[in-house]
């Protein structure tokens, strides 16, 4: 792999109609953020061979208007996503085929950790990512800490 995309979930609902966290819903903001996010990825020529995403309902709704944007794409919801370390994370995108580029959609603080992680080799040197932030960072050889250089930062 040579480009990872990281996509951390758009602004979502306070509070889902169960109450859970898992299925709290995208505002109308997030909607928006969304899409923005999938056009700005378009015009840049992003094209993931592979989506990994949270099966949290904010980040399939997020998933979904990005790639209604990319093209025909089909994501693969990994539940280990959900809570994960930046760690944890980076054995999943290493678990992949290889690709070019693959895309991860996700959650703070893991997102934004192995941002930090990729790019200065420790995950205490996160700056953020706000909600709809991508992240898109090139590999100097191998998925490892501090092997990435962060290629374009976005946020809304």
């Amino acid at each position: 792999m040579r480009e990872v995309i990281l996509v951390r979930h758009a602004e979502a609902m306070q509070a889902a109609a169960d109450g859970s966290d898992r299925e709290r819903p995208l505002s109308v903001r997030g909607e928006s953020e969304a899409t923005a996010a999938g056009r700005w990825l378009l015009a840049r020529g992003a094209h993931p061979a592979h989506v990994l995403c949270s099966p949290a309902r904010r980040a399939q709704m997020t998933v979904e208007r990005v790639l209604a944007t990319l093209g025909p794409l089909r994501p693969h919801y990994e539940p280990a996503i959900y809570d994960a370390t930046p760690g944890e994370l980076l054995v999943l995108l290493d678990a992949l085929p290889d690709a070019a580029q693959a895309m991860l959609v996700g959650h703070n603080p893991g997102l934004e950790r192995l941002v930090a992680l990729l790019v200065s080799g420790r995950s205490v040197d996160y700056r953020g990512m706000p909600p709809a932030a991508i992240a898109w960072i090139r590999l100097d050889g191998a998925l490892e800490p501090g092997a990435g250089r962060l290629h374009a930062f976005w946020s809304p």
